[in-house]
């Protein structure tokens, strides 16, 4: 079968070839058993897997392939499937955001060195869906994604449990003394109990929704569990689909337009996702040189509603939200807000695929004039202690605490905030504010998820479960508290949030979008004076890393990644 397009494959430029060079390319992979046919100018469908046994929440991904494949050669396709370096949160060290940016090389490098027509990206655990899309758009080529979908819904002692957000829960009842050390360790395998990503609307299912709401993948990729017979079948219509954007020449480029980040933003907020979708949306736009800045988050999708009750923000669990109607009744109920035309890569518009989504259960997913929280999307602060903008996820937070004052407690380190934070003297009261410093891109370095502090024992029990947090960390979507993140310029860099001093005075202010530290210019210039950066890495990736990343409110891509390179094939080395 040959193409039917007037642009000629890309892989022609090795398949194609006369002589001895178009042996070498053609010969080796006759070796896997590929008759030679398979070379007559079928479109070549790389399949980008981040399966890994060291990546728990990808683990169905070699299924998954094999019905990407079924639909390839169902369309007339040519499917070679391809690993990319995995980045498992659960167990990675010190942070799997160290390595999205050393993952996306990866993805970019490998699509453009080798003869691929078209890509289809396998992502589930939090980072490898931002790394596979940052690298698949420096390259440019037809491409969608599919996600490998949410484990089922947890279950302990006949209550839901859900990723992550359980083990906050339980782990301070533990640090509080109402649970036990046994009970603790029997609800492990009672939280995961099948193969997925974590099933609350954590990082993972948000940026399983936002691959959806910006088009790159079929409707109802965000929802449908990991286990369930859908969810490869939504693979297999992928693999048919790929072979048809390859003849008609979809690139990423024409879907992933500032209309479709614009979409992705208002979906944000509607479903309560993760503040970690802000660094990996800006850096994906930053690989297509589509203008968005942190205060597009603010501007686009701050004041709508959540509509979505999942935890951390609700009480359900990504089954539910399934089975509810996904992420297709979501945007049909704030349609209003949409950019309907905008592409995607069914080959139909945003509007067209949610003109008919249904909603089977209101409990879960609210119609948007009874929402979950009104006005809930991230807000972006700014202020003395924020010059570059920092975050926080109103429908995450305790609506008392969204407008505080309060006495700084300072954690220089996550290594001093550990040591210090069990002791019983700990000068600290429910009216402190907790400040972390030195956990961004550059201080920790990869910006872990520790933002979120851990309270006090001898706060938890007395009832207390939230106090103010702020640092330049980001936390995990599964986590909740009035938790501000991201502060930019980052302390390592030298940015305010280094000068501040136990027992200063911070001001918080949502909805004036302020964050304020009551300290004179003066005394913060003596201080500035004062002031050195903590020791950087020496070697190896964490020092490309610490030597290129660009600070929080611009993605915490390195420098030169920025901006795409095409598809243009190297040197023949033949």
């Amino acid at each position: 079968m040959s193409d039917s397009s007037n642009r000629p494959l890309r892989s022609r430029q090795w398949f194609g070839r006369e002589g001895k060079q178009g042996f070498y390319y053609r010969s080796w992979l006759k070796g896997l058993g590929l008759p030679h046919d398979m070379f007559d100018g079928r479109p070549v469908i790389g399949i980008c897997n981040t399966w890994s046994e060291l990546t728990p929440c990808n683990s169905s991904f070699r299924e998954l392939a094999e019905h990407v494949k079924r639909g390839v050669y169902e369309a007339g396709g040519f499917p070679l499937e391809f690993p990319v370096m995995s980045l498992g949160e659960t167990q990675v060290r010190p942070t799997a955001m160290l390595f999205r940016n050393l993952a996306s090389m990866d993805v970019e490098e490998s699509i453009r060195a080798n003869p691929i027509d078209g890509v289809v990206l396998l992502m589930g655990c939090d980072k490898t869906t931002p790394s596979l899309l940052m690298g698949a758009a420096s390259v440019d080529l037809p491409t969608i994604g599919v996600s490998g979908g949410p484990s089922l819904s947890g279950n302990w002692r006949g209550k839901p449990v859900g990723s992550g957000t359980g083990v906050i829960e339980m782990s301070e009842m533990v640090r509080a003394g109402t649970l036990s050390q046994e009970e603790f360790t029997e609800a492990e395998a009672c939280m995961q109990r099948s193969k997925g990503s974590c099933m609350t609307m954590g990082t993972a299912s948000t940026m399983a929704s936002m691959v959806e709401a910006l088009g790159m993948s079929l409707p109802e990729n965000a929802a449908i569990p990991a286990v369930d017979s859908r969810r490869f079948r939504l693979a297999h219509l992928s693999g048919r689909r790929i072979v048809e954007m390859v003849r008609e020449d979809l690139r990423m480029s024409k879907v992933l337009t500032r209309k479709a980040f614009a979409n992705a933003i208002r979906a944000n907020a509607a479903i309560g996702g993760s503040t970690n979708a802000v660094i990996h949306l800006l850096a994906i736009a930053g690989r297509l040189g589509v203008q968005l800045t942190l205060d597009d988050w603010d501007e686009i999708g701050s004041r709508l509603p959540c509509l979505v009750n999942l935890k951390p923000s609700g009480e359900y669990l990504m089954e539910d939200f399934y089975y509810a109607g996904g992420l297709p009744a979501v945007m049909r109920e704030i349609a209003d807000h949409l950019d309907l035309d905008a592409l995607t890569v069914n080959g139909r518009t945003i509007g067209e695929n949610i003109a008919d989504a249904p909603c089977w259960n209101r409990e879960v997913i609210r119609p948007v004039h009874q929402p979950l929280r009104a006005e809930a999307g991230i807000a972006v602060l700014r202020g003395n202690l924020a010059p570059d903008g920092a975050v926080v996820k109103p429908s995450a937070a305790s609506p008392h605490l969204l407008k505080h004052r309060g006495r700084a407690v300072v954690f220089e380190s996550i290594e001093e905030m550990k040591a210090r934070i069990d002791d019983e003297a700990l000068d600290i009261d429910e009216t402190c504010v907790m400040v972390l410093k030195n956990c961004g891109p550059r201080g920790y370095p990869g910006m872990a998820e520790v933002g979120n502090m851990p309270l006090p024992p001898k706060l938890l029990r007395r009832g207390i479960t939230d106090i103010v947090r702020i640092s330049d960390a980001r936390m995990s979507g599964t986590a909740y508290g009035t938790v501000v993140l991201h502060v930019s310029p980052e302390a390592a860099a030298g940015g305010p949030l280094a000068l501040v001093r136990e027992g200063d005075f911070i001001e918080l202010d949502v909805e004036a979008r302020r964050l304020h530290l009551d300290v004179d210019e003066a005394e913060l210039a003596r201080r500035r004076a004062e002031w050195t950066p903590p020791p950087a890495p020496t070697r190896g990736w964490a020092k490309v890393y610490v030597d290129h990343v660009q600070q929080a409110h611009l993605g915490a891509d390195l420098d030169f990644l920025v901006g795409g390179s095409g598809d243009t094939v190297g040197r023949d080395s033949h």
